[in-house]
């Protein structure tokens, strides 16, 4: 039977120069696109107050690693992190102007959330016992009565 060589390290980037690897090189690529740019734009002192914002942040984005993680992906996960809320609410009981409109149901014809009754101890007991006997305990009350 023939072996088959399972991939180790699918994890690691592939290296093109020394510890260089495919993103770092694209991404100082594009930043020495940029220095190129902002010479042939600009006078000498403009240049070298660009270059060095350019530079700085160029290597930062290819080399700088957050928590294992390339820079750029630190970014947006900062991005996205800012733009949700953080604190999410659950309402048990809704707001009381709520109303839910059921398919079929004319728009006159709303129907507004009611409160539910609270479980009891004894019904909750009995319906972790059903769950954790996987449906082989089955409460009195349940007996007499087909569910389905």
């Amino acid at each position: 039977m023939d072996q088959i060589t399972v991939p180790q390290f699918i994890e690691a980037e592939d290296k093109i120069v020394g510890p260089v690897t495919v993103r770092q090189f694209v991404i100082m690529f594009v930043g020495a696109m940029l220095l190129f740019i902002e010479f042939k734009a600009s006078d000498l002192s403009l240049f070298i107050l660009l270059a060095i914002i350019t530079f700085s942040t160029t290597l930062t984005i290819a080399f700088v690693k957050v928590n294992g993680q390339p820079f750029h992906f630190f970014l947006l996960h900062l991005f996205q992190t800012i733009k949700r809320p953080s604190i999410r609410v659950w309402r048990k009981v809704p707001h009381p102007h709520a109303a839910v409109t059921m398919v079929g149901v004319k728009p006159a014809e709303k129907q507004t959330f009611q409160d539910h009754r609270l479980l009891e101890s004894k019904r909750l007991s009995e319906l972790s016992l059903i769950v954790d006997t996987g449906g082989g305990y089955t409460s009195k009350e349940e007996e007499g009565s087909e569910l389905f």
